[in-house]
């Protein structure tokens, strides 16, 4: 069977849209879903600044006294959202629960090294380390396919 893309200019009045018709929803398709996800912007705030975040620009989120911070290359923005929320907004992509309170960009890693207690190390793009805690290691090495 073939795969045949069509694109269409929408009429005046009708909202951009992408529809897909498949008879099986495989894990390619998912991972496709999710980098057109990943497009969307995410919401930030800079004190009393709005900022759009594009989310391949985030290292990591983190909940720290229950507030959500997004970590970015060299800046930190604070999320309205839950952790559970951004994390359900960035299923089928690149983000992945690694404790309690991060979701990491696994785009971002550059290293993996084993930590204290079965945790392991992660050294970021950017120079920052993240530990992944024992209890979301298979999920980590399952999604890097170790």
């Amino acid at each position: 069977m073939e795969l045949r893309i069509v694109i269409e200019e929408p009429q005046d009045g009708e909202e951009e849209q992408i529809v897909i018709k498949c008879r099986e929803m495989t894990v390619e398709l998912l991972r496709i879903i999710g980098m057109l996800k990943a497009q969307d912007a995410l919401v930030a705030y800079d004190g009393n600044k709005i900022h759009r975040i594009r989310p391949n620009g985030v290292y990591y989120i983190e909940v720290v006294d229950n507030k959500t911070f997004l970590y970015c290359k060299n800046e930190v923005y604070e999320s309205k959202q839950k952790l559970y929320e951004l994390e359900e907004a960035l299923v089928n992509t690149d983000f992945l629960r690694i404790s309690k309170s991060v979701i990491l960009n696994l785009s971002k890693v550059k290293s993996l090294s084993p930590a204290l207690n079965g945790r392991f190390e992660a050294l970021l793009d950017n120079g920052e380390r993240i530990i992944v805690s024992r209890q979301y290691m298979s999920d980590l090495k399952k999604r890097l396919g170790i």
